[in-house]
């Protein structure tokens, strides 16, 4: 068994797209539009096979974000090294996202930074 895909909800679908392609060297498949209810969506495709589906409903309420509350948290991908975390946190601070934590070893023992990515959703990057 195997996790298919994670979805999030988001306000501008093309800048999301364009975060985790950027950022994350996704790949992305061809937009969806739903055109009786406004729906749109990609899916995001990474070299491991993980696909995470990004979507937008315009209709949606966007209410502030808290980052630690019940239910899902945040989305963790894997860069592969130490050095690889943090060059890329490093790079996403010097673009101008946020910071949330890290790098650092985490007590138990992850390699890791967390970062408030688009729409400030927390976008954890790990070894």
């Amino acid at each position: 068994m195997k996790i298919e895909h994670i979805a999030i909800f988001v306000n501008d679908l093309e800048a999301a797209k364009d975060f985790f392609v950027k950022y994350f060297d996704a790949k992305a498949g061809e937009i969806y539009r739903n055109v009786v209810t406004g729906f749109e969506s990609y899916f995001l495709s990474f070299d491991d096979g993980a696909r995470l589906e990004i979507m937008r409903k315009p209709e949606l309420d966007d209410p502030d974000k808290q980052t630690e509350k019940t239910g899902y948290s945040h989305m963790a991908i894997s860069v592969g090294s130490k050095e690889a975390v943090d060059a890329l946190t490093q790079r996403l601070s010097d673009d101008g996202y946020r910071v949330m934590r890290g790098p650092r070893t985490t007590g138990d023992g992850y390699y890791e930074s967390c970062i408030e990515g688009i729409e400030g959703n927390p976008v954890e990057i790990t070894v």
